[in-house]
């Protein structure tokens, strides 16, 4: 008896998905804008992680060692940075490499080339390019390297300088930029969430009145109250499955065409430029994105049916 009441309802919920063919094509039209609305917010998360993570990239400090340092020290000193648990990374700098990074730099300054090597000898020293995990924990590496010189087996200390003091207005415009962002994007993706949800559930409502005749006729007949709903809940999640379905091949020839317009997607801090393709991400995320779609479609659908029904039926 449980299986044939199963079964009644799903087919009743396909006859009347097809039977009520306008009301259906106005819920999924509904539903899709609602999934087109929150798989836009999935893109537009993944551009904002990429900005974040291609602008904290940007950032890092630099610790500069006398020409004289040994380069044991400098190692060691390396590696005790590597083993701080906010240390993402830290790339050692011979003399020689920051020497021909320098004229690298300045290869069309013929004068500073030319004082260069009049010179003789390479005026530079090695460098620990030094990058955290988080923006916030580059104040912590500074502090240690301040107070805890590293001195030679002579005594003299072989750090030069730590440029943490001349990159803190960019650590700290960062922190504040990716702090709003995280703030203002979160905001943003629950205010449009509960917009969705809301003009979804009326909309299905609204479908539903149309047949709040039949309600009433099948409940005075003897019908259960989920017998009665089970159909409506089916024929919402039949809507959800089109509209998802539909969103997702929208999707595709949209991050195709303008996809484009932000690869690359530009972050200047300095003069690097970093870039995520949009159509590349949701050919290679597409698993994921059908199930966040598919999912809230199946959700939307069937919960937006299920309370709606709720007002056609007698306490």
């Amino acid at each position: 008896m449980f299986w044939t009441s199963i079964k009644r309802i799903f087919r009743t919920g396909f006859v009347s998905f097809w039977r009520n063919g306008f009301v259906s094509l106005a819920s999924v039209l509904m539903l899709t804008v609602t999934l087109f609305v929150l798989g836009s917010l999935v893109l537009n998360n993944a551009l904002l992680q990429s900005s974040l993570t291609e602008l904290k990239d940007k950032v890092d400090i630099n610790v500069y060692f006398v020409t004289e340092a040994p380069e044991a020290d400098i190692l060691a000193l390396k590696k005790n940075l590597e083993a701080f648990p906010e240390v993402l990374r830290v790339i050692y700098v011979t003399r020689e490499e920051a020497l021909e990074d320098f004229k690298q730099r300045h290869e069309n300054d013929s004068r500073t080339l030319q004082a260069l090597e009049e010179l003789g000898a390479n005026p530079l020293g090695a460098v620990l390019n030094v990058k955290t995990k988080e923006p916030s924990q580059y104040e912590s590496v500074a502090a240690y390297l301040s107070e805890k010189p590293v001195l030679s087996k002579t005594g003299a200390p072989i750090i030069d300088k730590v440029n943490y003091n001349q990159n803190k207005i960019a650590i700290d415009r960062l922190i504040d930029i990716i702090q709003s962002s995280e703030r203002s994007n979160l905001a943003k993706t629950l205010g449009l969430v509960l917009v969705s949800i809301v003009v979804t559930f009326n909309t299905i409502r609204l479908a539903i009145f149309t047949s709040r005749e039949e309600i009433s006729v099948m409940q005075l007949v003897g019908a259960s109250r989920p017998y009665v709903r089970g159909p409506f809940v089916v024929a919402g999640i039949m809507c959800g499955v089109v509209a998802g379905v539909i969103a997702l091949v929208i999707f595709y020839p949209l991050t195709y065409w303008f996809g484009p317009l932000f690869y690359p997607f530009p972050l200047f801090l300095g003069d690097n430029i970093g870039n995520l393709a949009l159509f590349d991400y949701y050919i290679s995320n597409l698993g994921e994105i059908f199930l966040i779609i598919m999912a809230s479609g199946v959700v939307l659908g069937g919960i937006s049916s299920y309370l709606a029904v709720r007002r056609y039926l007698n306490v």
